[in-house]
């Protein structure tokens, strides 16, 4: 049995609905954690037809321990599906110096904005160096980001780094349930906050 139909029944998938925007070529996907990639990896190698390259770019995360333990789980993921998956700078220092006057503000508010901003032209950037033809985030999917604020700094970085951006709400048609069930069945680990020391419970 192969990954697209062991996954498939494990989690009772219902299908893939329209047709892709794109078809094949090389994407490079700027992916937060393992439970989140599950199902987009899954989206872009079975529904879209890629070649995917995984870039974990998340300065965000904290504390770094956290950060190791997220990456160890992408690694599974990236045996799992067999893609690429490429480890990017844990600068953190950099993170908080950009979202240090914002921290008293709420979940989902204008930190985050600037967080989906740094991390997506971290990945434009990084495919334009690879001679990657496209790239997204894993981000749409989680119910609790804003997709129309992530596709509309996606398609802004596209105009400005000559990458394109594969505009997508990975969270439709049961995606994130979809994740949950993916992450799972491969007994991957699921974290119990966003990622930001401002985000811990």
């Amino acid at each position: 049995m192969d990954r697209f139909e062991e996954i498939k029944e494990a989690i009772e998938f219902q299908g893939f609905k329209g047709k892709p925007s794109v078809t094949g070529g090389k994407i490079l996907l700027h992916t937060c954690c393992a439970p989140c990639s599950s199902y987009v990896v899954f989206k872009l190698k079975y529904f879209y037809g890629m070649d995917v390259t995984a870039y974990y770019y998340n300065p965000n995360i904290y504390p770094k321990e956290e950060y190791e333990k997220r990456y160890e789980e992408m690694e599974k993921l990236a045996e799992f599906f067999d893609f690429k998956l490429i480890k990017g700078n844990y600068d953190s220092e950099r993170w908080f110096k950009k979202t240090e006057k914002l921290k008293d503000e709420p979940e989902g508010g204008r930190r985050c904005y600037i967080c989906y901003a740094l991390r997506l032209k971290e990945t434009a950037l990084k495919a334009k160096e690879l001679g990657i033809e496209y790239f997204t985030t894993t981000l749409t999917v989680s119910p609790h980001m804003k997709h129309t604020i992530i596709n509309r700094i996606g398609k802004s970085l596209e105009k400005k780094t000559g990458v394109n951006f594969l505009e997508e709400n990975f969270k439709k048609q049961n995606g994130y349930l979809y994740s949950v069930r993916i992450s799972k069945y491969l007994k991957i680990y699921r974290q119990h906050y966003c990622g930001c020391l401002y985000s811990m419970p």
